[in-house]
């Protein structure tokens, strides 16, 4: 397959044994995280302006997913960067917050009360930025 004038072969010649790596375990948590918040590729796909299968790559690790996406690819996936990339983040000290609270005990519910909770939080987060925008 030919992406512009380098192919995956030569992509893959290029990266060295520890980005083979990286690339591939980033392509799992992506695709770990974008399970975990029920999006299909053809959704994260439309949200990063890219193709379908420009995401399975991202995800088998066969594409380096570009620095410049990564902010957009963590609103999406609703996870800091830090996280998305695999590094872990000191845990703070002190009580949670009342959101980090409310959001484990949504993460108990059944999966039917999860989605509607969700579908009601993008509807609000929606409208408050036609409101904003």
């Amino acid at each position: 397959m030919v992406m512009g004038n380098v192919s995956y072969e030569l992509l893959e010649e290029l990266m060295t044994k520890d980005e083979k790596t990286f690339y591939e375990q980033l392509g799992e948590r992506v695709a770990e995280l974008r399970k975990q918040n029920q999006i299909t590729q053809v959704q994260m796909a439309r949200e990063l302006g890219v193709s379908q299968q420009q995401i399975a790559s991202y995800e088998a690790g066969r594409v380096k997913i570009p620095i410049s996406s990564l902010p957009k690819l963590s609103m999406v996936l609703a996870a800091p960067v830090e996280e998305i990339i695999g590094i872990e983040k000191p845990s703070r000290r002190g009580p949670a917050s009342r959101l980090q609270q409310q959001v484990a005990l949504i993460g108990e519910l059944p999966r039917a009360k999860q989605k509607f909770i969700m579908e009601m939080l993008e509807a609000v987060i929606r409208q408050e930025k036609v409101m904003v925008g």
